[in-house]
């Protein structure tokens, strides 16, 4: 096409026909202009099918992450619901006063203090999308804004966990003594195999004198 306006203009030129050479160069020049703005649309909107492609590959994936996040959230609540109602029912015994057998006393000590209590999301996902400035391409600013505070969502998680593993120290702290007896908990809760072996069982120490012991019950209840 453009060889042909190429020799159209040559020859109104030679012709001397100069108003009408303006007027086809005019011409010339919209359609070219025209042809541009048609390819920038047509990049634009390669541009915008791209964007809407990473927005769904990132969709997907953070579902995917989320759900899985979410079932390892649900079994450690359900666990730490578990420690909490075990710990109560030790701060109730201690309250009232409870005689209980060494195998009850010992599943609920084993119970409150063994469990494990950091929640460990997957965040590759998330983590890329925020360094590498892919937020831009999520379309919801609602979905957006919960990304961006998810990080801030969880340092708060963090610092709760962080001051329970402290309080659960100090608990821990009192069977490093020769006071308790940790050896009497792994046997009564059958944890004594794996992590001793097959020893010789050694005369059982009672820990029943730990529900009179009023640090014991301060940091428990903190």
């Amino acid at each position: 096409m453009f060889r042909i306006f190429r020799k159209t203009r040559k020859w109104l030129l030679s012709q001397q026909k100069f108003s009408k050479y303006f007027i086809y160069a005019c011409g010339e020049v919209l359609l070219i202009v025209i042809g541009i703005l048609i390819a920038l649309a047509i990049n634009n909107w390669n541009q915008s099918n791209q964007a809407r492609d990473r927005e769904r590959f990132y969709l997907q994936g953070l579902h995917d992450e989320f759900s899985q996040s979410r079932l390892k959230l649900l079994n450690l609540m359900e666990v730490n619901q578990n420690s909490y109602r075990d710990a109560r029912k030790l701060a109730v015994m201690m309250e009232q006063n409870i005689i209980s057998n060494e195998a009850e006393l010992s599943t609920l000590l084993f119970n409150s203090l063994s469990y494990e209590i950091d929640y460990n999301p997957n965040n590759s996902l998330v983590t890329e999308i925020i360094n590498t400035g892919g937020l831009k391409d999520i379309s919801n600013p609602e979905l957006r804004s919960h990304l961006t505070m998810w990080d801030s969502y969880l340092q708060s998680i963090r610092r709760q966990e962080n001051s329970l593993r402290e309080q659960r120290e100090k608990l821990l702290d009192l069977f490093r003594k020769e006071t308790y007896s940790i050896r009497t908990i792994l046997q009564n809760t059958d944890i004594s195999g794996p992590v001793l072996g097959n020893s010789q069982p050694n005369p059982e120490i009672s820990n029943q004198h730990i529900l009179k012991d009023r640090e014991f019950e301060n940091n428990l209840l903190i």
